[in-house]
């Protein structure tokens, strides 16, 4: 294999890659990562970062993890891909035996997609093609919240926020949805029935036309970092009974202990007819998702007039991937998660407290393994990257959010340094 030199790397990067949300032109700095084991980063530099981020929400057993390292060699010994039309293998009969077995009830069809945006697209296909199967065609929409994020291909773009998606940029092209206000009340906040009301009201109006609701269980990710009461989640999944819509649950972000609970879901004790995972489903080694649905569902798209579900990845099940999967769940289920994800909440609500008395901070917050530093006005990304390196730390703001969400293996000194990091940088910003 051909290697480069730190200095090709980087002219390589400045001529011809273009990294997620950012621009070609007056480019943000990155950062060249040479290694990475456990919570840390090595930059090529020899510097070592905690990673607060654990890879965008994935690498939840941290870097390097020999047991995942052994089933991913063990894996590629054997096979590393192989179509899954008219073939099955055993890493995906085990994922899939698996993920029916943790989620909620009632979740007995299993889809494997190669990606969380790609696991969304399948959720909305599947709901439009339940209604289409059944004779009413005419439900092919989808009720979304603002302040929600649900991937950026463009049926999973459309159920975003359509202000932070950009929605006018791409008018004509993406489908346009129903959106409900987004959540207003705190996850302990004392439950009112008002709280539901523009939800409500929309899933009336529209019923005849709404294929299913789709929303991100307890927590919104991407679109704000927002945690919101276990009611208002148990309100909906009742609303969409009553009015004869399917409720998607968006749990790619917080599936897997994230929230504390091994699925969002089980806050508000509910089952969707359609549920998303991904994201830690490998422990961040590979990519892949999977789309969970009822009997209802599948027996219902299955009965139509196309007979089959239409969509079917390349990728789809890739054995690596399934493997990666199976390694990370066996270790999470064994390790001691539940009392792990409550020690780090505390954790991170006693280190991000001193920010809730900064005139620039509009509001701190924690749940399970998640800490959030809301700021008034929109972070400088470039400077605060730049000081939260110097201070050995990675966190990746975005908009008005400097937030975390580290591996769960992460230990309380690390976490220690995190929280003082994010603290002081956000004090240095006023």
């Amino acid at each position: 294999m051909k290697h480069l030199t730190t200095s090709q790397v980087s002219a390589i990067d400045q001529q011809h890659i273009w990294h997620p949300y950012s621009s070609m032109i007056g480019q943000i700095p990155t950062y060249h990562v040479a290694s990475a084991e456990g919570v840390r980063l090595t930059l090529v530099d020899g510097r070592e970062l905690i990673d607060g981020m654990a890879s965008w929400w994935s690498v939840i057993h941290g870097y390097n993890h020999p047991t995942l390292n052994d089933a991913l060699k063990q894996q590629i010994d054997c096979m590393s891909h192989v179509m899954f039309g008219g073939i099955i293998h055993e890493p995906a009969a085990l994922l899939a035996k698996t993920l029916v077995d943790i989620t909620p009830d009632g979740l007995e069809k299993v889809f494997f997609s190669d990606s969380g945006s790609v696991g969304v697209e399948v959720a909305i296909k599947m709901a439009i093609q339940y209604w289409h199967s059944l004779g009413q065609s005419k439900k092919s929409r989808l009720l979304s919240l603002r302040h929600g994020y649900h991937g950026d291909t463009f049926g999973a773009m459309s159920v975003c926020d359509p202000t932070t998606g950009m929605h006018h940029l791409f008018k004509g092209s993406v489908a346009e949805q129903l959106f409900a206000d987004a959540p207003q009340r705190k996850f302990n906040d004392t439950w009112n029935e008002s709280y539901i009301s523009d939800v409500e009201q929309k899933i009336v109006a529209h019923a005849d036309e709404l294929a299913a609701v789709i929303l991100e269980p307890i927590v919104q990710g991407a679109g704000g970092m927002r945690f919101y009461s276990p009611h208002y989640l148990k309100r909906v999944r009742e609303l969409c009974d009553q009015h004869d819509v399917l409720l998607i649950a968006d749990e790619i972000a917080t599936g897997f202990g994230r929230s504390g609970k091994l699925f969002a879901c089980e806050w508000a004790d509910i089952s969707p007819d359609i549920l998303c995972v991904g994201k830690a489903l490998t422990g961040g080694y590979m990519t892949l998702a999977a789309t969970l649905c009822s009997e209802k569902v599948s027996h219902g798209i299955c009965s139509g007039e196309a007979g089959v579900f239409m969509h079917g990845p390349t990728f789809m099940a890739n054995p690596l991937a399934c493997a990666a999967a199976n390694a990370s769940i066996e270790l999470l289920l064994a390790s001691n998660w539940q009392s792990r994800i409550p020690e780090i909440e505390q954790q991170l609500e006693r280190g991000l407290a001193p920010a809730r008395s900064f005139d620039n901070v509009a509001d701190v917050r924690t749940l399970g393994a998640m800490g959030v530093i809301e700021m008034k006005q929109a972070v400088d990304v470039a400077e605060a990257q730049k000081q939260f390196v110097e201070k050995g730390v990675w966190v990746r703001p975005f908009g008005k959010l400097m937030y975390v969400m580290p591996p769960y293996v992460i230990s309380d000194e690390d976490i220690a340094v995190l929280t003082k990091a994010m603290v002081e940088v956000a004090h240095a910003l006023a």
